[in-house]
């Protein structure tokens, strides 16, 4: 009938703490994204565009290649892409990035708004290195002070080029 409301069926509580959380619509095991990304900040340095700009820093993008292909690139930025990172970051793991695990100098993450970058950075102070970072406000915050940007000519390597020489990368 118009105007009925469905009444919502709750699940069964299975503990006195659960009924609370439950009734009051949150989960207490669950984390928000707002909240994750909260706790990598508190984890990281976070740098502004002029920062960048100036200092002597090792500038990883994990853009993907269509949006560095349509907006250019930092130059001598290292691209890799978000999915790779704490892989070619490890220098355990198989294909590690010498560029990266070689670094001499702070690593400061860049993605397209500086919120994927928190995460990715945050994850690099887990993998050792302490002194890891972002770009706040991502490369959209670069391009709008004005900063350098030189076209992306590169193309994403394939599976079997990045296995052959994970330099190149």
């Amino acid at each position: 009938r118009p105007g009925r409301r469905l009444q919502h069926v709750r699940q069964r509580p299975r503990t006195r703490s659960h009924r609370r959380h439950i009734l009051e619509g949150v989960d207490a095991a669950r984390t928000t994204v707002a909240q994750m990304l909260a706790e990598a900040r508190d984890r990281i340095r976070r740098y502004t565009p002029e920062e960048v700009a100036a200092g002597d820093l090792v500038i990883v993008d994990t853009r993907d290649s269509s949006d560095r292909l349509a907006h250019g690139v930092i130059p001598d930025s290292i691209w890799v892409p978000r999915t790779t990172l704490e892989w070619r970051a490890d220098p355990s793991a198989e294909l590690p990035d010498p560029r990266i695990t070689g670094a001499q100098h702070p690593i400061v993450v860049v993605c397209t708004d500086g919120y994927s970058s928190s995460l990715a950075a945050a994850n690099l102070v887990e993998l050792g290195y302490h002194d890891a970072g972002d770009l706040a406000g991502g490369f959209r915050a670069w391009s709008e002070a004005s900063l350098p940007v030189v076209p992306s000519e590169e193309k994403p390597p394939t599976t079997l080029e990045t296995r052959e020489n994970p330099q190149q990368m």
